[in-house]
């Protein structure tokens, strides 16, 4: 299980890195989704975010683009997060964590909680959603498939919570957010390049070819951030 957080300051829960809208993009989720899950709720927000000093400023930390990733893993079941939410608290409490959605524990823990949780609750409607999530395999309580794919791309940090996000949507590019690095923003795994910044060339009419030289980034992942920018902007 997880441990405590360290009382002393720490990037990915202090500093606003994405607008919800940019982060909502980088998970490949619909914007409104993203916001209904920061701040759509009457209760507990499922996504930390932080106080704005504008409209467009940012307010999602790196921890809640964490969170988010594990709701899109969920969400990429077809479940719904109103029916599901009751058994993320169970989780949240269980766990006792306050960002238990971006432990460790979630990973290595949570597939027991939510399959215990669901037992508990019999044939409604948020059990049923919530064994959408669990399979049985060898006497073990674990995620689906899909589900683990999704929280396989997180990578947790000493403390156990989560400190690099392997993105979604690409099928070749190793693409990853880093609070350490760019400031979070989708960076190349090899070279560490910038991809709105490699966009960007491509955009202004650069030749794909020169655009790899350049950055040294192999052509097969610029050609797959290529597809899912263009995917996203259709």
């Amino acid at each position: 299980m997880a441990s405590q957080r360290s009382p002393e300051p720490d990037i990915r829960f202090e500093v606003p890195l994405y607008r919800m809208a940019e982060a909502a993009k980088y998970l490949g989720v619909p914007t409104t989704t993203f916001a209904t899950w920061a701040k759509g709720y009457v209760r507990r927000p499922l996504v930390t975010a932080l106080p704005s000093d504008g409209r467009n400023y940012p307010t999602i930390p790196f921890i809640g683009l964490a969170e988010g990733m594990a709701l899109a893993a969920f969400r990429s079941k077809g479940v719904t997060m109103q029916r599901i939410r009751p058994a993320l608290m169970v989780l949240a409490e269980t766990v006792g964590l306050e960002h238990a959605l971006a432990s460790k524990a979630l990973y290595t823990d949570g597939a027991e909680v939510l399959y215990d949780y669901a037992e508990r609750q019999g044939d409604t409607p948020e059990a049923m959603d919530t064994r959408e999530l669990v399979v049985v395999r060898k006497g073990q309580r674990v995620f689906t498939e899909v589900v683990q794919d999704y929280l396989q791309r997180i990578k947790y940090g000493p403390d156990g919570y989560a400190r690099l996000i392997h993105l979604p949507d690409y099928h070749h590019a190793e693409v990853v957010a880093d609070p350490e690095r760019s400031f979070g923003q989708p960076i190349f795994a090899h070279g560490a390049a910038r991809v709105d910044d490699v966009l960007e060339r491509f955009w202004a009419g650069d030749d794909l070819g020169m655009v790899s030289d350049e950055f040294g980034v192999p052509l097969a992942e610029l050609e797959d951030v290529l597809r899912v920018a263009s995917r996203r902007a259709a």
